[in-house]
């Protein structure tokens, strides 16, 4: 009978512990997570980039150095999510389009940190540089899906439509290792680039081997040149790391978008549309041909158009990359945005520096192109505000 009685207590007390644990957050709280419908063969290869982006930290002992940013992926990408401005990193030399005149001393990137025996870098007096947080890697599949000629239809370079939005595609080189996408189109023997900041990349494998090198310096078959002494060297790191960690980028689900029946959630998105935030932040784009089926032909919402656009002189850090003006940037996906503090210890720091702490500092940043769409939100009454930057951060 006692025995009866006791696990009458018993059980109570450990429902009632159950409760008071944390719960499991739900899907649309994660950045992190593989796209519907992968194989299963698809699905054992994204663990494997996982654990490879994720999990593996670099040491001496297995090729960290000599000089570095951070020693793995997620030291960065926290959860797969947006960088903090405490692991920044420094790019450096460029203030014109085409040339950087600081490779002989550095450049591209500072590398501020150093294994035992050797000194970090230090920037060079009077170089032209800027300081980036890295970004959101969710989604990025689709992104790269996206055609080559949907790009260019998006770009207007020259205003034909007067609407003050110019946006242009970034034609820019692209290193031998990469692999023409199904749809390239080059123009005068450069191609477009999509990645980084400043569209600088051309693909994820030129993003994924190029961050090997310069952010850990790690060698790859297909960036094998020390970032320290500039000497060809053996790989730190074999092939099928570098292209597992860029089939997980392909295949990260896309952030999902929360509140999307909240009525300020949905007055908030006319106003985006009305204040014509939607010229550059396209709410809807496609992808063409992909040999991945779960991201081949699908619509999708990044708020992007992966294009450049000038964004005025409080943006213009006197430094670029490839061949964008310095006062040029690429339109960043606004998907995720909500969940980005929660990478940033709570607190946002958002554009590519991360100096600004809120949407709406970053929203007052805008200049360039983006001038006539920033005056539109000033304009709106404090409600209206509140709505339009509920709708963003749902995103």
């Amino acid at each position: 009978m006692k025995k009866y009685i006791l696990g009458a207590l018993i059980l109570p007390s450990l429902l009632a512990c159950e409760a008071l644990g944390p719960s499991e957050p739900e899907e649309y709280e994660l950045l992190d997570g593989p796209v519907e419908n992968l194989t299963q063969a698809e699905s054992r290869r994204f663990v494997a980039g996982d654990v490879a982006f994720n999990d593996q930290i670099f040491t001496v002992e297995n090729g960290l150095g000599p000089i570095f940013n951070g020693t793995s992926c997620v030291s960065c990408h926290a959860g797969d999510g947006k960088g903090h401005p405490f692991v920044k990193f420094t790019r450096f030399g460029q203030s014109l389009p085409g040339i950087n005149e600081y490779l002989d001393m550095g450049g591209p990137q500072l590398q501020n940190r150093a294994i035992p025996g050797y000194n970090p870098e230090t920037l060079p007096p009077g170089a032209p540089h800027g300081d980036l947080v890295a970004p959101i890697v969710t989604g990025l599949g689709f992104l790269d899906a996206v055609t080559d000629a949907d790009l260019i239809a998006m770009s207007d370079p020259d205003d034909l439509d007067g609407d003050g939005i110019s946006g242009r595609v970034h034609w820019n080189d692209r290193p031998d290792y990469v692999t023409d996408r199904p749809d390239a189109i080059s123009q005068d023997g450069k191609y477009i680039s999509r990645f980084g900041k400043k569209a600088r990349m051309y693909d994820l494998l030129h993003q994924t081997a190029d961050a090997y090198n310069q952010d850990i310096g790690i060698n790859s078959y297909y960036e094998p040149f020390d970032n320290y002494s500039g000497d060809r060297v053996q790989p730190e790191i074999d092939r099928q790391t570098i292209n597992d960690v860029v089939f997980y980028l392909k295949t990260l689900k896309a952030p999902v978008p929360r509140d999307q029946d909240n009525p300020d959630v949905r007055a908030g998105r006319q106003l985006f549309e009305q204040a014509n935030c939607v010229a550059c932040h396209k709410p809807t784009l496609k992808t063409g041909f992909s040999p991945i089926d779960a991201i081949a032909f699908k619509e999708f919402h990044p708020y992007t158009d992966l294009l450049l656009h000038d964004m005025g002189p409080a943006l213009d850090d006197g430094y670029t990359e490839g061949y964008a003006l310095s006062s040029e940037w690429k339109t960043p996906p606004l998907w995720g945005i909500g969940l980005a503090k929660h990478s940033q210890g709570g607190q946002y720091y958002l554009l590519h520096d991360g100096r600004a702490r809120s949407i709406e500092e970053a929203i007052l940043y805008h200049g360039g192109e983006a001038e006539n769409s920033k005056n539109n939100y000033v304009n709106l009454t404090q409600s209206e505000k509140n709505q339009l930057l509920k709708f963003i951060e749902s995103l």
